[in-house]
């Protein structure tokens, strides 16, 4: 995939995510997508409260799904900090 081709799919799962964005910045959160890697895995990252939510594995989930959804291609979505261990 071109540069170009990435950063067009990067602006179209962005906004694919506006509705669950909503919800983000009511807990002062938010989410970056910043990269798509050539084996189509999201990469994320937390924003805001998102990064020390407690709940932020059921969230990466719903994130997943409704990014998979709207883009069958995409293999998965990993986060980039906040990672719960």
């Amino acid at each position: 995939m071109s540069s170009i081709e990435k950063q067009e799919l990067i602006k179209k799962i962005h906004h694919s995510l506006d509705e669950l964005r909503h919800h983000f910045k009511v807990d002062n959160g938010d989410i970056e997508i910043v990269d798509v890697t050539e084996d189509n895995i999201v990469k994320i990252k937390w924003l805001g409260n998102c990064e020390a939510c407690s709940i932020k594995m059921m969230t990466k989930a719903v994130v997943e799904q409704t990014v998979k959804d709207a883009f069958p291609q995409i293999k998965s979505v990993e986060a980039i900090n906040g990672v719960v261990v």
